[in-house]
């Protein structure tokens, strides 16, 4: 059984990187599965074993460096200190695992196209409007640099109001492409399309993933727009040489 994704980009032979699905682990009930987060009411034993089974299955050089993610567009060098409030991480360090948790929102990863540098990003729509793949990027140093889009919801399910479509075509026009109507006036929005936009607008065209729908995939997927109370996944990053 396989339980996380492996990215499908040409990453150089020193970067790692993976998704975890919500199988395997010692979560019950809605968090059933391999809940990796703390703060969403699990018990806090058994996200403690989720996360010793990570980073056992993975073969981790460290503890991942988590986030307090708050939805923002903060980018912090990952390891510098325990849990900071940011939603992108990034490091030039062999041994350091960048790590974002999500249920819904786009995780995406960079990495430099020789490997030193790499990046883990929490793009909700609302950290991808206020700009934090833009701040991530910055950090790396950067315009020549890989992408990967890891599992979200997808178009057919992310429904949002005026407000969302209003804040991306504010600042981009070609952001309409990404918007749908959906029913009662609302908007049917496709992240991976969004991001692939300013990824575009910063240079970088070497983008891959994007396609999944963790609103749709109950067996693989937490979802917090499904389900409401529900565990995190993670998608990682890190240098092993």
């Amino acid at each position: 059984m396989t339980l996380w994704l492996e990215p499908d980009w040409p990453a150089p032979p020193g970067v790692r990187a993976a998704s975890t699905l919500r199988l395997g682990g010692v979560s019950a009930g809605v968090y059933a599965g391999l809940n990796l987060g703390l703060h969403v009411g699990d018990d806090p034993a058994a996200v403690a074993t989720n996360r010793a089974l990570l980073r056992r299955n993975l073969g981790l050089p460290a503890e991942p460096a988590w986030l307090r993610q708050v939805h923002g567009n903060a980018a912090v060098e990952a390891g510098r200190e325990a849990e900071p409030e940011a939603d992108a991480s990034y490091t030039w360090n062999v041994g350091v695992v960048c790590a974002v948790m999500t249920a819904d929102c786009l995780p995406v990863l960079l990495c430099t196209r020789d490997g030193a540098g790499v990046a883990a990003v929490h793009a909700g729509w609302r950290g991808l409007a206020g700009g934090v793949i833009e701040q991530a990027v910055a950090a790396l140093g950067a315009s020549d640099l890989l992408a990967w889009l890891g599992p979200a919801i997808g178009p057919e399910a992310f429904e949002v109001g005026d407000e969302v479509r209003a804040a991306f075509l504010a600042q981009d026009a070609e952001s309409d492409a990404a918007f749908r109507p959906g029913d009662n006036g609302r908007w049917l929005a496709d992240i991976y399309r969004l991001a692939r936009l300013r990824l575009r607008r910063l240079g970088i065209r070497d983008v891959h993933g994007g396609g999944w729908c963790t609103y749709g995939d109950e067996s693989r997927f937490f979802s917090y727009r499904r389900d409401g109370v529900t565990g995190r996944m993670a998608t990682l990053v890190w240098r092993d040489r």
